[in-house]
């Protein structure tokens, strides 16, 4: 009897303590794993604020270079220039679409992205002015596909116009004669769209080795390729960017900057 009664003792204690590691075990399973996940949780947040904090150093970039200060400087002057010669009509035309351009400027700035018709206004503004500059000396053209619905197909902010800007600056300035820039829309299906950028002036490569200051600088465009690749690891858009020099053939000049939209899900 009391044999039995010390096995069952016996027994009653391996099953006490085997159910006794048991829940320690899975309350240090369970702790490990509450802390394993705790800490992804905070590294993915820590990663999508840096992430966020990339982009919006870098879209104040795209602010910068947008509100260039030769830009400004050259534009005041032009318009200066018909203020002179007591040309109210063109000086207040100019006038209103400069200060036109710098309040979607700051506008755009603070939206993620914006609608097609709007980023094509904002280039028609622009070019009205850069046109008042160089006069007959820059030709321009924006063509839209007809397929693409412009009020609702959107497209990140603060990414064509510093591309146009370099063409005009980077390019054009620089080649004698008439320049001409073609601006493209192009829709490949519901989701994805082509913008193409195409100028006659010297290329890139011979820009830049006119340039030093582009060198020594930041070009606008590689801030846009970062732009790009920041907005990409978001998972909300997936943009291929190419820029081509076309003077690398004897019978053509110029640049060709070719960006493919192609909105995720």
């Amino acid at each position: 009897m009391l044999k039995e009664g010390l096995e069952i003792n016996i027994i009653f204690i391996i099953v006490f303590g085997a159910i006794l590691l048991v829940i320690t075990t899975l309350v240090i399973l369970f702790v490990t794993f509450n802390n394993r996940r705790n800490k992804l949780i905070q590294e993915k947040l820590e990663h999508a604020l840096e992430h966020q904090q990339k982009l919006h150093d870098l879209e104040l970039s795209a602010l910068r270079n947008q509100m260039n200060p030769h830009f400004i400087h050259n534009s005041l002057n032009a318009i200066q220039y018909y203020v002179q010669r007591n040309d109210v009509e063109t000086s207040e035309f100019y006038l209103t679409k400069f200060s036109k351009l710098m309040r979607l400027f700051f506008d755009y700035s603070s939206r993620q992205s914006i609608t097609l018709k709007e980023e094509i206004a904002l280039l028609k503004n622009y070019l009205q002015i850069e046109k008042l500059r160089f006069e007959e000396n820059l030709t321009y053209t924006i063509n839209v596909d007809k397929n693409l619905t412009t009020e609702v197909t959107e497209i990140p902010s603060m990414i064509l116009q510093p591309l146009v800007e370099n063409a005009i600056n980077h390019g054009l300035f620089h080649k004698k004669g008439i320049g001409t820039l073609a601006i493209e829309f192009k829709e490949i299906n519901n989701k994805c769209f082509l913008v193409l950028i195409v100028d006659n002036g010297i290329g890139i490569n011979k820009s830049l080795a006119k340039n030093t200051s582009i060198k020594k600088n930041k070009h606008s465009s590689s801030v846009i390729e970062e732009r790009l690749n920041l907005l990409k690891e978001s998972n909300n858009w997936d943009i291929d960017f190419k820029i081509v020099d076309r003077s690398i053939n004897e019978n053509t000049s110029g640049t060709i900057v070719t960006l493919t939209f192609n909105q995720m899900e």
